[in-house]
């Protein structure tokens, strides 16, 4: 029996189920609806919060799950920027945690993945006017997944973007202890930047904090049931994000490339020249 597989059903949306048998680990793929990832079970544990009724509802932003951030994360005011003297407006992260995503092949050689693609169309142009191909491999191996993003520029001229995830952990409090060597954080919910103790408690908040400062590109914090999660990512990562909402059980630790409102300020954009591809990983592990 191979420890490695890639299965698909249906619930709602077609779902890519990959499986690793000798880590009792598991993660679920659902293209359909932004090539999102709605289930994370590692080491036996599901470390993903999600919010059934917005998977279901088409015209729903999915509250769980590790949305897909792109070509921007959090808001632009009054959700517009310009570009080369012309106005556009995107809305709240971008669209491609709205957008169906295209399989490109799964695999079972030496771990589970599925690879699905997002190319510009006549309605990306409308609201952000480049040419893009994103290239995403999910991979299963080792009891961790991996998010190898490839982000290719299609366009004749320079492409600006700042990519991102939102993941939704499952946790008992929302006083977590973050293991990260941020001094520094901003909290939206006054404008203030103050000392980053390590401990946080996102109890009562209602808009997100952001850790400015982090030089190792990696975060780990406690979820359910005694675990301990570790995201990895390279240093295109600049910034994490720490966010929840009353009365639900989780909290969000989201790596971005770039903060809110970066499409405006112009100031630390990741840009493609025409032609050229990044390549870059997120990583994805549990202790037990």
């Amino acid at each position: 029996m191979s420890n490695y597989k890639v299965q698909s059903y249906n619930d709602t949306y077609t779902i890519y189920e990959l499986t690793e048998a000798n880590t009792a680990s598991r993660i679920r793929v659902c293209p359909e609806r932004g090539g999102i990832v709605i289930g994370c079970k590692l080491h036996g544990l599901e470390l993903f919060y999600l919010d059934q009724s917005t998977f279901e509802n088409a015209e729903a932003n999915i509250r769980g799950g590790n949305p897909i951030l792109f070509p921007i994360c959090g808001q632009l005011e009054n959700r517009t920027y310009e570009w080369k003297g012309a106005s556009y407006q995107m809305a709240q992260h971008g669209f491609a945690r709205t957008s169906a995503w295209t399989v490109v092949s799964t695999d079972t050689d030496g771990e589970a993945s599925i690879t699905l693609s997002l190319r510009s169309s006549e309605e990306t142009r409308a609201v952000y006017p480049f040419d893009f191909e994103l290239i995403f491999t999910y991979a299963l191996k080792d009891g961790e997944l991996h998010t190898r993003q490839q982000y290719r520029n299609l366009s004749q001229e320079p492409m600006p973007f700042y990519a991102g995830f939102h993941p939704y952990f499952l946790t008992d409090t929302k006083s977590l202890d973050y293991t990260t060597d941020a001094t520094r954080y901003l909290d939206y919910n006054d404008m203030v930047e103050k000392p980053f103790p390590g401990q946080f408690d996102l109890a009562g908040m209602v808009e997100s904090v952001t850790l400015l400062d982090p030089i190792k590109n990696d975060i780990a914090f406690p979820v359910i049931e005694g675990a301990r999660v570790r995201l990895s990512y390279d240093d295109h990562f600049k910034y994490v994000v720490l966010w929840s909402v009353e009365n639900r059980p989780f909290v969000c630790v989201e790596p971005w490339m770039a903060m809110a409102g970066e499409l405006n300020r112009q100031e630390e954009l990741v840009i493609l020249e025409a032609g050229t591809a990044l390549d870059t990983n997120l990583i994805i592990s549990c202790e037990r």
